[in-house]
Parts: C-alpha cells; sequence; structure tokens
C-alpha cells in the first residue's frame, strides 16, 4: 500500500504531465480560436510565414506586404456549428525588392502546405515600413534636396520631417515599372506640429528598387512659416475653467457580452476583426427577434477610401491618396487613451497584425466597445391623462482610429436598440498646408485654397469612403430596390396639390445598378428578401439610409477618376464574388486605373434573388476655414442601415424603463 506522500507525489506528477499536455495543445491551438472567421493568432502568422519560407518558392530577402486569414467560404461559414473542424488558411501578399515583383499566395495552416502561388504582374503591394525609413535616409542625402534646402536658408537637414506620399500614377515614361515615393518637406524644428511649417514647391521623386532620387521639382522658394502651431497643452496658451466632472459609471459593468471575437448585445450578435487594410470588419451581423437569430449582413466594411486635393500646382496635383489600398487603415490603428479617446465604460480589446518579416506583432488597446446614452428611444405623452411613455436609448459602438500622416479617422461601428446600425467615420486632425507668399497671407483666399494662419493656406480636397455591404437579409437570396419620391401631377386625384407618392424600382443587372443620389426624388435604396415576408405581408429589408455626401470635382479624365471608377456613382450592386473585394482593384498603388467595380459590372450579372453586394460611395468636400486649424474640429459623416419591414412593428417596445 503507497505511503500518503507517495500518493501525493503521484498525483503531482499526473498535474504536471495534464499541465504539460494542455500546454502544449494551447500552443497548437491558442485560446478562444471558435469560429472559421476568428483572425490568426501569432503562433499561426509565424507559422504560415515559416511555410512559405521554407517552400522553396519564396525569393532571398523578400518582405510580407500583408499576412492574414484567408476567409473560408461563405457557405462553408454559414453551415458551421461549434466543434466542426475548423479550416485555417492565411493569405499573403510577398514582395520581391531585388526583382521588383509581387506574389500572391494561400498557405494551408491543418496541413503545412502552400496551396496557391501566383506572380501578379506588373502590380505594387501598399507602402510598407521598410520603405518609410530607407526613403527617408535617401532624400535626406541627396544632393539636389540639400541644395533646395540651402536656397531657403535650411542647413540642419535632421530637423526636417520628410513625408512618404504614394506615387499614383499619371503617365511619367521615366517612372514606368519602377516602385516610387513623392517625399514632401516640412521644418519641424523643435516643434510638435511640422505641418504648419511647410517647405513649398520641394518633391522628390524617389525610385525605391534603385534607392536614389529620380528627379527634384522645385518651383521655386516660397518663405518657410516662422510660426509653430502645436497643440499641446503648455503650447495653446491659457486654458478654459475646465467643466465639473461628468462621469459614466456602469457598477454591475457593461451589458455585452464577449464570446472571442463574437459580441452579444440588446438582441445583436455579429463577430468583428480590426483588419490590416480595411479596418474594422463586422461579420454574421444577426438580430435575434423571438427567439430567433436573424441575419442581416454576412461582412461589412470599408472596401477603399481616398483623398483627392483640388490644387494644380506642381506639388499638389499628385496628392491622390488612397489610404486604404496604399497605407493599409486598419495597421495604421493607434491605442487609445483612456477618458480624452474614449469614455470611461469603455472596455479596451487588442489585434494583431503579421509585419513585413512574416512575425505576429500585437497591436494593443486598438479597438473600443463602449455603451453610451443614445437620448430618447421614443417617447408619447396621452395629452388627455397626461401619461408620459418614454424610453431612454443605449447604443453600443465599436471603434478605432487611424493615423494617416496629417489626418485622423475614426470609425465607428454604432448599433441601436431598434435595429439601426450606423457607421459614423470621424475626420480630425491636421490639414496637409502649403506655404504662400506674402502677399497671400492676409485677406482673401487664392482659387484653390483658404489662409489658414500667416504664410499658410490649406488647400480644397475631398474625402471618399466606400463601404462594401455584403447583405444576407433573413438569407442571401435578396434584391435591391430604389425608391424615388415625386409630387402627383395635378389633375382630379391631386386637386389640392398636395399628393406625391414614391416609386420602387428593382436594380435588375449590374449595368442599371450604377446610381447616384438624386436630392429632388429624395432617392433612397433599400435591400429586402423578396421571399420573407413580415407579419404584415411585407418582404423584410434594411434601408440604406444616406447622410453627408458629395460629386468627384476631379475630371473623369483625372488620374483619381481613372484609378477610383467608384466614384462614378455613389451606389454600385454586384453578384457576390468572394474574389470582388476593393472598390478600386486588389493592388492600387500606382496602378493605372480600370480595376475594380468599373471592370467588375461589365459582367452584367443578374441581381434580382440572388446574393448580392452592395457598395456604398460618400464623400466630403472640405472647404477649409482658420477654425480648422491648427488641428480639426471632429467633423462626422456615415450611414445607416434602417430595418423597413424587417419587423411588423417597432422592435424596440420591450426596452424597459430606467
Amino acid at each position: 500500500m503507497k505511503s500518503s506522500k507517495q500518493r501525493l507525489s503521484i498525483c503531482l506528477m499526473l498535474a504536471w504531465i495534464v499541465l504539460a499536455i494542455a500546454a502544449a495543445q494551447a500552443m497548437q491551438a491558442p485560446a478562444n480560436l471558435a469560429h472559421p472567421l476568428d483572425p490568426l493568432s501569432k503562433e499561426e502568422i509565424a507559422a504560415a510565414a515559416q511555410i512559405l519560407k521554407d517552400s522553396g518558392k519564396f525569393p532571398d530577402k523578400a518582405r510580407f506586404a500583408s499576412l492574414l486569414l484567408h476567409e473560408p467560404p461563405k457557405a462553408e461559414v454559414a453551415r458551421f456549428k461549434a466543434g466542426d473542424a475548423l479550416r485555417r488558411e492565411a493569405f499573403a501578399v510577398i514582395y520581391d525588392r531585388a526583382n521588383n515583383q509581387t506574389f500572391e499566395s494561400v498557405v494551408d495552416l491543418q496541413t503545412k502546405t502552400v496551396k496557391s502561388w501566383r506572380l501578379v504582374p506588373g502590380a505594387q503591394p501598399q507602402l510598407m515600413l521598410d520603405d518609410v525609413f530607407v526613403f527617408q535616409n535617401i532624400v535626406r542625402s541627396d544632393p539636389q534636396w540639400q541644395a533646395a534646402m540651402r536656397k531657403r536658408g535650411l542647413t540642419e537637414f535632421n530637423k526636417i520631417q520628410i513625408e512618404a506620399w504614394s506615387a499614383g500614377h499619371f503617365g511619367f515614361p521615366e517612372e514606368a515599372g519602377k516602385r516610387l515615393f513623392r517625399g514632401l518637406s516640412y521644418l519641424r524644428g523643435d516643434s510638435k506640429n511640422p505641418y504648419a511649417r511647410p517647405i513649398e514647391g520641394v518633391i522628390a521623386v524617389v525610385d525605391m528598387n534603385a534607392r536614389k532620387v529620380l528627379r527634384l521639382i522645385d518651383t521655386g522658394v516660397v518663405p518657410v512659416p516662422q510660426a509653430t502651431a502645436d497643440v499641446d497643452e503648455a503650447s495653446v496658451g491659457k486654458l478654459r475653467t475646465a467643466p465639473k466632472p461628468l462621469q459614466i459609471v456602469q457598477p454591475n459593468g457593461g451589458s455585452f457580452e464577449i464570446r472571442g471575437n463574437e459580441i452579444r448585445w440588446q438582441n445583436w450578435r455579429f463577430r468583428y476583426a480590426l483588419h490590416p487594410r480595411e479596418g474594422l470588419v463586422l461579420y454574421t451581423v444577426g438580430y435575434e427577434d423571438g427567439g430567433q437569430v436573424r441575419s442581416i449582413l454576412y461582412r461589412a466594411g470599408m472596401s477603399e477610401m481616398v483623398v483627392p486635393y483640388g490644387d494644380p500646382a506642381a506639388g499638389w496635383f499628385i496628392r491622390n491618396a488612397f489610404d486604404e489600398g496604399e497605407y493599409g487603415i486598419g495597421r495604421l490603428a493607434i491605442p487609445f487613451e483612456a477618458k480624452n479617446d474614449i469614455p470611461e465604460n469603455a472596455t479596451l480589446l487588442d489585434a494583431v497584425f503579421g509585419n513585413e518579416s512574416g512575425a505576429g506583432q500585437d497591436a494593443r488597446k486598438v479597438i473600443a466597445l463602449y455603451e453610451r446614452d443614445g437620448g430618447i428611444l421614443w417617447k408619447h405623452v396621452d395629452y388627455m391623462t397626461n401619461q408620459n411613455q418614454s424610453r431612454r436609448a443605449r447604443q453600443l459602438v465599436l471603434s478605432f482610429f487611424a493615423v494617416v500622416g496629417n489626418y485622423d479617422y475614426g470609425f465607428n461601428w454604432v448599433f441601436h436598440q431598434d435595429g439601426t446600425l450606423e457607421m459614423e467615420v470621424l475626420l480630425t486632425g491636421v490639414m496637409a498646408t502649403k506655404g504662400v507668399a506674402p502677399a497671400q497671407s492676409h485677406g482673401e483666399h487664392d482659387p484653390y485654397a483658404h489662409l489658414v494662419a500667416p504664410g499658410v493656406a490649406a488647400p480644397h480636397h475631398q474625402h471618399f469612403f466606400n463601404f462594401r455591404l455584403d447583405f444576407d437579409i433573413d438569407g442571401p437570396k435578396n434584391t435591391v430596390v430604389e425608391q424615388n419620391t415625386a409630387a402627383l401631377p395635378a389633375g382630379p386625384n391631386n386637386r389640392y396639390h398636395n399628393a406625391f407618392t414614391m416609386k420602387e424600382t428593382p436594380l435588375r443587372r449590374e449595368s442599371e445598378a450604377q446610381r447616384s443620389l438624386n436630392l429632388a426624388s429624395h432617392r433612397r435604396w433599400r435591400i429586402i428578401n423578396p421571399n420573407v415576408k413580415n407579419a404584415l405581408g411585407q418582404p423584410t429589408g434594411y434601408l440604406l439610409f444616406t447622410g453627408e455626401n458629395s460629386v468627384s470635382f476631379s475630371g473623369p479624365q483625372s488620374s483619381v477618376r481613372q484609378r477610383a471608377g467608384f466614384l462614378n456613382a455613389h451606389l454600385w450592386v454586384t453578384q457576390h464574388n468572394p474574389a470582388e473585394q476593393y472598390a478600386a482593384g486588389d493592388f492600387i498603388n500606382q496602378s493605372k486605373g480600370g480595376d475594380g467595380l468599373a471592370k467588375w459590372v461589365k459582367q452584367n450579372r443578374a441581381l434580382e434573388n440572388q446574393d448580392v453586394v452592395v457598395w456604398y460611395t460618400f464623400g466630403v468636400t472640405h472647404l477649409p476655414r482658420p477654425e480648422d486649424y491648427p488641428v480639426m474640429p471632429v467633423h462626422k459623416a456615415g450611414f445607416k442601415l434602417l430595418p423597413t419591414a424587417f419587423f411588423a412593428r417597432n422592435p424596440a417596445l420591450d426596452v424597459p424603463r430606467q
């Protein structure tokens, strides 16, 4: 018979073995890996990179422009149930700098094999961090650039900030076939805001593979503004009296539930990921109604954004930044600062990105999830009895912020208790500025910019955002109908001249589904499931409720319009194809144009009662004000998705009183 000491030793040994096995399993299958749409873990990213490097296909010294989840087929995700085997694949974009070649590859993480590998002829991947550091050294060491700085009395080159701008495509023969950046210069000195002191008229065109300045453009000396415009508390001057404390307290914690990358809140269920290119992406968005989760969206995210400037000067017509496709808006996410960026009740979440060497890197506290007060949800007072029935609204916000050079962009997915889903884009940061001659430093603006400080002007520009919305209203078979409202002509049916009607027209094919807003007809678009009816016999649906918008002021033959064909319409509808992900095409950096939506819709696929994808573009036209300088107050833009006959009555009737 064993002694108690022996039995204890055996128990400890068994416990150690169990823990060791569990630890080994944890190394192979990270915690919370429970769904095929979960982002790649750090271990999976590293494993995918190693499989590629060991495959014999990976070029020597090549770098990863992107390394992320290869999303499984939609039908497979729809069939998935907890406990099912998971398909885990990685998608990589690889850049071979030595040969100026770009490759795409899919890696099967379970079989540890390279599933596909292909060269993408002529493609340039997005800007990479490696590029930026090398680029700055190339420009700062260039004799032509140094001479241009000396002409302006600037000799401390290390105090000049050099910004790397995407090169775009303008058909210049000497630029063909090269990986290029365009360099802009600012006198940073000891200040914190270099954009207050632009060094106007100097543009370095850099051949990144030859590692040299291809040419230097110098349009003439303009005095560099001397004033700084730092915005920290120490630099601003006397501060106003702070308002009394406003506390947001949830003593019992938030009302949401986080299950890995799934979130549940107030009948909403959805998954999320911080995509390195797209930013926050929603998956499998549904609303629980009568004990059943009804599908609304399979996938929703920003497909592309572009910021064209309206100044024709040599240093400005080149500025048409595709902040998603050329820079990667998601990987530019920055950590939130408690109390100032987000309310005190926010829960901060992390993300993981693959870096250029193929290692997984943690991005800490870059996603915020919180509830906020939404004002009155609904209200009615019976004036006969003076009885008040009202409810206070609560909203759930899923948020991230990205810094793209001078601009800061926030993106909020906002979930409402009445079934509304909203996208808020927050525009702030510092405007791109140019130096102007003393004669232009007072009074009226020039035709292409507004004066915002002595010697500093901010050119007119626009911000366009395209969102890809893969609807699954009560299932994948949907139809998009256009709503137009018109006054009824005078006659027997309108003898008092007050009647107006709304007509719905289905968008039957892709050639018909390139539409723009029309204020005169209050044009809207509704996505319906013609096969599912609500209790009133109406097809269930959601309405795309548009907000602020603009048309492009860049000409149809301009470089930006050629490359961003999605600007030609506010709304596009296509038949679902998982390979059609980005409105301007997969590789927008230095592209000539003609890819993306403008190309895909030539197939003219059928759209009625099909698995359809809606692409919505909205624009902000920014005519700068002095009040936007030196840092802009937040400007909000976006859109809402409103249930229309998805329910038979107000779904927020069951919200309890406070």
